[in-house]
């Protein structure tokens, strides 16, 4: 058992929305679907105080909020785009099509086709996260989407400029001010003036992930979104400060942030605690991520690697620090987390922001089944399948067939009799035609 230096005082284990959040989405989405750009423009006037003609930016107004950002900004919006688009185009390279022959004449193929639009969702609010339009986007893009219409929330009555930069520069065909539930059922359900996406892609607040459970099924989604996560584990070599400073940084995110450290050190795990609590007085974001420490917080000392790889699987936490001393060793010996970040030099806000990986991650323990966005997201893997040789269908026929029978489904069973018939010595005793008739006749 570990010895628990610091517990949280309330356990993340809810995976629902609240019954409040769950019924004011739903009747949003209802109102939309019924009424759709009126009903987006009331909401928007509502929750966001923001109205206009047209929620769509025009390419002169884009231009200008593009050209209203200083340069070195754009450079570096251009920078990690290029970070991501270098990724995301190795992750598609990994992706193939493919044909076999299983049996003479019988070939069966699989094809990687993108979805036709996808919508990406770059929040606003509390922090304005361009980070993910490039991770929405940009990897939309290189899997060959050919339509992605973004939205981002209107920032103190107005577009925010480097978020609608983000967006351009990120490929976007369509970018929208538009923010919360109202924006997330705009896209997914189509209105007068927006044409239905049929995936959803990007992070929100409680509101906006709700909408994408509830539309999800109509359109897809990337993953079901929950608190930012971040656990440590750390030896001896660890220094922590460095820890530290990297559990606040993911902390800061919200008061419902957990922030874990797995130690085989004692005395890390000790200095840990004492680092956070002399730094949280003069972080800014320190009321946030006080919050998140105080309720969320863990630090657990346990007795050697294999025990703390073995204790972090359980959490699946959306991001993983390793910070040992032969760090690549988490490669084989950890199985659940949404990414690692091997090493003291590899930290958390750079998969948020800067590194090339995508930052749409698993939250919540969906780590134990699923990673997290990329561009095999946006692509449908469909097979397809063709008979050229008559005996091998005549073959499969007989098999099909007799399989069918056992489960009762006489219909499939005659459609494969029918084939072994026609190609083969089959004799059909449920029908007298002639199944062997001209190719005009079949």
């Amino acid at each position: 058992m570990p010895v628990v230096l610091k517990a949280p005082t309330t356990k993340s284990t809810v995976r629902s929305s609240r019954p409040e959040v769950i019924d004011t989405v739903a009747e949003v989405i209802a109102d939309v679907r019924a009424n759709g750009d009126d009903a987006v423009r009331r909401y928007s006037a509502k929750f966001d105080a923001w109205d206009r003609d047209s929620y769509r930016l025009g390419p002169q107004e884009i231009r200008s909020i593009v050209e209203s950002v200083p340069s070195s900004v754009l450079d570096d919006l251009r920078f990690v785009q290029h970070q991501v688009q270098n990724f995301a185009q190795a992750q598609r390279d990994s992706v193939h099509d493919f044909e076999i022959e299983t049996l003479p004449g019988v070939f069966l193929g699989q094809r990687n086709i993108p979805v036709t639009a996808a919508g990406a969702y770059v929040p606003g609010g509390r922090y304005p996260l361009t980070a993910s339009a490039h991770m929405t986007i940009v990897t939309a893009k290189v899997a060959g989407v050919e339509r992605v219409a973004a939205t981002t929330p209107p920032n103190e009555g107005a577009p925010p400029p480097i978020s609608v930069a983000a967006m351009h520069l990120a490929g976007a065909e369509e970018i929208y001010v538009l923010g919360g539930v109202q924006a997330v059922a705009a896209l997914a359900l189509g209105t007068e003036t927006i044409t239905p996406v049929n995936m959803l892609a990007g992070p929100g607040n409680a509101y906006v992930a709700e909408a994408k459970r509830q539309l999800f099924g109509e359109v897809g989604i990337d993953l079901f979104a929950g608190p930012t996560e971040v656990l440590i584990v750390a030896d001896e070599t660890a220094d922590p400060f460095t820890i530290a400073v990297d559990l606040l940084s993911q902390a800061e995110h919200g008061p419902d942030s957990p922030a874990v450290l797995i130690t085989t050190s004692h005395e890390v795990g000790r200095r840990t605690i004492e680092h956070i609590d002399a730094l949280l007085p003069g972080l800014p974001t320190g009321k946030v991520a006080g919050a998140a420490w105080r309720d969320h917080g863990e630090v657990l000392v346990v007795e050697n690697q294999d025990e703390a790889f073995a204790l972090a699987d359980t959490y699946a936490s959306e991001h993983v620090q390793i910070f040992t001393a032969e760090p690549r060793q988490a490669l084989t010996g950890m199985r659940d987390y949404g990414a690692l970040f091997l090493g003291q030099d590899t930290c958390v806000p750079y998969g948020d922001k800067v590194i090339g990986t995508n930052h749409v991650l698993p939250t919540m323990g969906a780590a134990r089944y699923t990673g997290g966005l990329w561009v095999g997201k946006y692509l449908k893997t469909v097979t397809y399948q063709e008979i050229r040789d008559k005996r091998s269908s005549a073959l499969l026929g007989e098999i099909c067939g007799r399989a069918s029978r056992l489960e009762n489904f006489e219909g499939h069973a005659r459609s494969g009799d029918l084939r072994a018939a026609r190609h083969g010595e089959a004799v059909l005793p449920w029908t007298d035609h002639d199944v062997r008739l001209g190719e005009a006749e079949r």
